[in-house]
């Protein structure tokens, strides 16, 4: 029978981390006090690494509404399972352009993928401090997103590398407005690539400003609907083994972009071991 005049207290409400990991708390205090191990040795670990001249909070417009644009659209996730042998951690990583600095926010996040928990978030202008939260394993990078159209299955730029996909992000600065369209690029990467890295016109090799040894193959499709079209295969030369890691591929009829391709020394092909093409 239902009672009259009794007034029933309201349940609290649950703070929900994730609960197939059973992180349910009853209170704020309850969650912190389960947490703050973890928050002190991640604050510690920031403090040995941050610089005395870094950006100060107070110099951030907005921190809060920072974080929500970190978590909300990141640059880069990285998920860490060696800082702590409970669960892994994920360090979300944002450019700020307009203060040529970094957001980086150390997070939970759930079995539903979501980050529900901040352990950390800084603002810092320091590049080496930036890679110290790159660790661990790559799972999203947002440059993948603007370059996934140009990759060809055995490339390094299908598999996210970071050499490759800084390469081809330059070349799409550098082509013109009126050069081959982007939705052809899969279909004469499957056209042309094989044919261009085993029957090149031309080879040329260099190195670029960190040092890698670029080897690139060009061919000239004089019979192809598409006038002037060539194509471009840049390889990573191993230093040791001499062999190629293919890094990208493109086709293109802009003359002035097909030029940049051709510098250093120009080799003939038979001097170029092709043994390995990713």
């Amino acid at each position: 029978m239902k009672s009259k005049g009794v007034k029933l207290r309201p349940r609290p409400k649950e703070i929900v981390i994730d609960r197939p990991a059973g992180l349910v708390f009853a209170t704020e205090k309850e969650l912190y006090q389960h947490f703050q191990p973890k928050i002190d040795f991640l604050e510690q670990q920031y403090q040995t690494l941050v610089k005395d001249d870094d950006l100060k909070e107070e110099e951030v417009p907005k921190v809060g509404k920072l974080l929500d644009l970190t978590l909300d659209e990141p640059a880069e996730i990285w998920h860490d399972d060696k800082t702590f042998k409970e669960f892994p951690i994920f360090h979300f990583i944002r450019p700020l352009d307009d203060l040529n600095a970094f957001h980086v926010a150390v997070t939970y996040v759930s079995s539903d993928d979501e980050p529900t928990f901040i352990f950390l978030h800084f603002v810092t202008k320091d590049l080496e401090l930036v890679s110290q939260y790159r660790r661990g394993d790559l799972v999203y990078d947002r440059t993948f997103e603007e370059v996934g159209f140009g990759a060809i299955d055995g490339d390094a730029l299908g598999d996210g590398d970071p050499v490759a996909m800084g390469l081809f992000l330059s070349m799409l600065k550098l082509r013109a407005e009126t050069d081959v369209p982007f939705e052809q690029f899969q279909n004469l990467g499957e056209e042309c690539r094989e044919e261009t890295i085993e029957t090149a016109d031309e080879i040329w090799k260099a190195n670029d400003l960190r040092g890698n040894t670029l080897v690139t193959f060009i061919k000239d499709f004089a019979d192809h609907e598409i006038k002037d079209l060539h194509y471009v295969a840049v390889t990573q030369e191993d230093p040791s083994s001499q062999m190629h890691t293919l890094l990208f591929s493109f086709p293109t009829s802009d003359t002035q972009l097909l030029d940049r391709y051709r510098h250093g020394e120009n080799l003939q092909a038979e001097e170029v071991s092709q043994e390995s093409s990713h």
